[in-house]
């Protein structure tokens, strides 16, 4: 089974390596137990861009952000993220960076084209394009994605799956 998806992953990403529109597209987040929504992120962000910055999260970042659970340290979530995207076949076009703020280099990086942020994000988005504004830099496009379901109709998330109530998946425990 490991190889069909990978045989998979590896197609799904040569597929879109020819229709990039963005030389440099962003993303961020916590990256805690990689899940499905964590995927249509990553697999967005990958078709639309030639290169992919992804901002992870640092471990003081993380604390002050007061998830209600325990959360990998940033080396074994940037490691995660790594082989995964190696998987892929899209590790050479992704560059991954700390996150100590919700910015990040999307407010002082003038070669960001676009960003992509869930639904659950977007006011993040918009205020990254103001202080952008602020600092002389052109505005992101804004690629917002719906949130991923698990089976009880729920947005699949890190919290749901360390509290035992959903897999990776989303499908429902116990």
């Amino acid at each position: 089974m490991a190889m069909t998806r990978r045989a998979e992953n590896h197609t799904w990403a040569k597929g879109y390596l020819n229709h990039p529109m963005y030389r440099l597209v962003a993303m961020g987040g916590t990256f805690d137990v990689l899940h499905r929504g964590h995927k249509k992120l990553l697999r967005q962000a990958f078709a639309l861009g030639r290169k992919v910055m992804i901002g992870v999260t640092t471990d003081d970042f993380a604390k002050s952000l007061h998830k209600p659970h325990k959360f990998d340290s940033y080396t074994k979530r940037k490691r995660d993220l790594e082989r995964l995207l190696e998987r892929w076949g899209v590790l050479s076009r992704a560059r991954i960076v700390p996150l100590h703020d919700r910015y990040g280099p999307t407010v002082r990086t003038s070669n960001i084209e676009a960003l992509v942020v869930s639904r659950r994000t977007i006011k993040t988005a918009y205020e990254i394009n103001a202080k952008r504004s602020r600092n002389g830099l052109k505005p992101l496009a804004i690629d917002p994605i719906d949130l991923i379901l698990a089976e009880d109709r729920r947005p699949i998330s890190s919290t749901r799956i360390r509290r035992g109530k959903i897999d990776r998946q989303g499908r429902l425990i116990g």
